[in-house]
């Protein structure tokens, strides 16, 4: 195979200026994908979900539409959704079936080439593919690749995905076939926004590890990586895309292709965490009461003899609500933010950062002087902004700090999607909760415990991927524990066993 660009037309804004990609002190996930096929304009709707995504990807964002000839149009671009598109490039997005997506680099370097949808042509016609989520084998699979003359213009496991399932459709005149074949060979968490033609389809990865739900929209049907999107577009929840299953969507209908395999999960802990708007039902639970019930375990687990509540906006109101309902402690907002602040962790260096966190959040005076304060976030991943936050409250004038998190430590990397992948950045690796709290400078820290986490989201723990916070982890990962193993060595066998089965399939 020769190199290749995308096929249809792609344009937006280049960037302006260097982006370096740092190890950011909060998990981001985050990649927001959503389908639609509608009896109206799919680009408007496009547009909107993706800027009601837009938590979920800020590094760049696209939409790929089928025209009235089922060739596929794209329009893909860095930076925020509505910088990104204006009234001229959306009025060239004419049809009724789309994808769109929003980025948050995890796998890929941060290049126009890796901004998604990424479209290609096909025996089938033009194919547009949109991902969330990471594929834990994709580094073998594109050397072996590669070794057989393959080819690829990007740097991003989609490519790799969109190009297997490219490569199925020369054969099978069935995309659901086709894709099935293709996933077969991967691992990881994903959900896919798949347009061949003007067929569009929601695809979740076994585990149901990446979140994908389906509505309905006015004049059609989609699937998005949240239900807020259906709420805001006027319409309706209509379920979650169970594990493993394929949706095909219509204007009047959707069809359902079910796991071929099945029962088991592993819902991302995170999701419920932090990474999901709060007025978003995931997985069939409402994300504000979860969070309301974290706060509540954190409370009972963690009690603080103290005289205010404040919430680290935005991440951590949700779960201060729940703190100071079960606690009595009075809530107030203690810290103002500064929305209109770049991300921290797109600046180029670490003092740069860490002075971008006074920029972005300043004390209210008033509520915190002479008062016993406690601090509440969803996540501690390095720690560095937490420090400023306890120190600038101090200066403020509390009398005592203690901070309280809605989420257990974090031990290990997430191979699934979260850009947590360095085990000695995370500064709960090898401290206590007194080792943190001194590094912090709190007078005390608490984290809710796993089992406490477990209750609040109201799953059973073998329905969770908790592998950040335990080290155990749904899906094969060279080198780490497999859920329900019983060491890490029967694990290591049991890998080699499978691999040795399926070298002997594949030959």
């Amino acid at each position: 195979m020769g190199r290749r660009r995308p096929c249809g037309h792609t344009s937006g804004p280049r960037p302006t200026r260097q982006v370096i990609q740092t190890f950011p002190d909060k998990a981001e996930d985050k990649c927001g994908v959503v389908g639609i096929h509608t009896e109206r304009d799919a680009s408007s709707y496009l547009y909107a979900s993706l800027r009601i995504l837009q938590h979920r990807g800020q590094n760049s964002a696209g939409i790929a539409v089928s025209t009235e000839d089922e060739s596929i149009k794209a329009v893909r671009g860095m930076g925020l959704a509505h910088e990104v598109f204006n009234s001229e490039n959306l009025s060239s997005l004419s049809g009724r079936s789309g994808i769109g997506h929003v980025r948050y680099p995890t796998t890929g370097d941060d290049m126009l080439e890796n901004v998604q949808p990424l479209v290609l042509s096909s025996g089938m016609g033009d194919i547009a593919l949109a991902h969330n989520g990471d594929i834990v084998n994709s580094e073998a699979l594109r050397e072996r690749l590669e070794n057989e003359g393959w080819a690829f213009f990007s740097t991003t496991d989609t490519e790799l995905v969109i190009r297997m399932i490219v490569n199925e459709l020369k054969d099978l005149a069935d995309p659901v076939k086709a894709v099935r074949n293709a996933l077969k060979r991967i691992e990881g968490g994903y959900a896919f926004t798949l347009m061949i033609g003007s067929r569009v389809y929601g695809i979740r990865d076994p585990l149901g590890i990446r979140p994908l739900c389906l509505g309905k929209v006015p004049g059609g049907y989609a699937v998005a990586s949240e239900s807020v999107v259906f709420d805001m577009l006027g319409g309706k929840l209509i379920r979650d895309v169970m594990p493993g299953e394929m949706v095909e969507l219509t204007a009047g209908d959707y069809v359902s292709y079910p796991s071929p395999s099945g029962g088991e999960r592993a819902n991302c802990m995170f999701e419920y965490v932090y990474f999901a708007r709060p007025d978003s039902i995931m997985d069939g639970k409402s994300v504000f009461d979860v969070r309301i019930e974290v706060g509540k375990m954190l409370a009972r687990e963690h009690p603080a003899e103290a005289d205010v509540v404040i919430p680290v906006p935005d991440s951590g109101r949700t779960h201060a609500i729940g703190f100071c309902e079960e606690s009595g402690i009075p809530l107030s907002e203690g810290l103002m933010k500064n929305r209109f602040v770049e991300r921290t962790f797109i600046l180029p260096d670490q003092d740069a950062r860490e002075a971008s966190v006074r920029m972005k959040l300043n004390p209210i005076r008033s509520v915190v002087r002479g008062k016993r304060v406690v601090i509440i976030d969803d996540s501690i991943v390095r720690g560095t902004t937490m420090l400023k936050i306890v120190q600038m409250v101090r200066e403020a004038g509390a009398t005592e700090v203690h901070v309280r998190i809605g989420c257990p430590r974090i031990i290990a990397p997430c191979y699934y999607g979260i850009d947590m992948k360095t085990r000695n950045q995370f500064i709960a690796t090898g401290r206590s909760e007194e080792d943190i709290a001194r590094e912090i400078t709190a007078d005390s820290l608490g984290y809710i415990s796993v089992d406490g986490l477990v209750r609040a989201i109201g799953s059973k723990q073998s329905e969770l991927c908790l592998g950040c916070v335990t080290a155990e982890y749904p899906t094969k990962v060279p080198g780490e524990r497999m859920r329900f193993q019983r060491s890490l060595e029967s694990f290591q066998q049991a890998s080699a066993g499978k691999r040795a089965v399926s070298s002997r399939i594949d030959s």
